[in-house]
């Protein structure tokens, strides 16, 4: 048994939380805020709420030898990652982990044209939304060197998962792009990337890359067709993209910007990760089976 900090403890985070406590790990998980902290510490785990938007502290000794999953999103603005500094940087050298995953995005590549991409690939962040994180995983890899402690980054498309649906939007009669114009997309099961987490803890080579997805890219339209028919609801009207500009938000036009297909054979290869849900089909149908029992999204 050994202890896992997990630093954002949201929707991904819970997930996590919970597969590794069933594997007999002991959980301390860092929030923004006191109140979240409460909640967690009351259904049974150690909670600490740190504001990472400042220069902040760490009790000496609580995160020596753990496995640090790092899961905090950058700030809303700007092309750098304070938070991620501000968390580097009061890990004391008494106290060092044993090693450090880091969530990072699939739109650190920029646009790709449709192609099928690797982890060799150089990053071409677009988006300032991708330059936030890719500023990230360049501060983790700087602290490693200095530090030499072991660091895994995984770069990750769309996340989907019971109660993370598109079903309001779909309900809405929200539009997306016409089929044809829409551009290749990727996604993955919140429990695939949780496995993927687990095994970069385990068995990820320091300063490695993975991609991390269901293997199978679609289209956004594609997805929220396939959603709209798995839960029995309308699919959505579609807009040719010559319309995009008036009737989608910045950042949904910053998405469809990018094509890209995600290689994923290190993550099966050398992680040895098996996905529960490598298609929509199986993916969806298990978000479906006990709706009812998480928020409608």
């Amino acid at each position: 048994m050994s202890l896992r900090i997990i630093v954002g403890c949201g929707y991904v985070g819970g997930h996590l939380a919970r597969a590794e406590v069933r594997q007999g790990h002991t959980i301390r998980a860092i929030v923004q805020s006191s109140a979240s902290a409460a909640r967690l510490s009351t259904a049974g785990w150690m909670a600490t709420a740190l504001d990472l938007d400042q220069s902040i502290s760490i009790a000496s000794g609580w995160t020596r030898d753990a496995v640090i999953y790092y899961l905090v999103p950058p700030p809303a603005h700007g092309v750098t990652d304070p938070r991620l500094h501000h968390f580097l940087s009061a890990l004391a050298s008494s106290a060092y982990p044993a090693r450090v995953v880091l969530l990072s995005t699939s739109g650190v590549y920029g646009d790709c044209d449709g192609a099928w991409v690797n982890e060799d690939r150089l990053p071409q962040p677009q988006a300032d939304r991708a330059r936030r994180r890719y500023d990230a995983e360049q501060q983790l890899r700087a602290w490693s060197s200095r530090t030499q402690v072991p660091a895994v980054i995984l770069r990750v498309p769309g996340i989907y998962g019971p109660g993370r649906l598109p079903l309001k939007r779909l309900r809405a009669g929200e539009p997306v792009l016409r089929e044809d114009e829409s551009p290749w997309s990727n996604r993955v099961h919140v429990d695939d990337l949780v496995l993927a987490l687990q095994a970069a803890a385990e068995r990820g080579r320091s300063g490695a890359v993975y991609n991390v997805s269901d293997g199978h890219p679609t289209t956004m339209t594609d997805y929220f067709n396939r959603v709209a028919d798995a839960a029995g609801l309308p699919r959505p009207p579609q807009i040719a993209l010559s319309e995009a500009g008036t009737r989608f938000s910045a950042g949904m036009q910053s998405y469809l910007a990018e094509s890209k297909r995600l290689d994923i054979h290190r993550l099966r290869e050398e992680l040895g990760v098996e996905l529960r849900y490598p298609d929509l089909t199986q993916g969806l149908a298990a978000c479906l089976v006990d709706s009812d029992s998480h928020p409608k999204r």
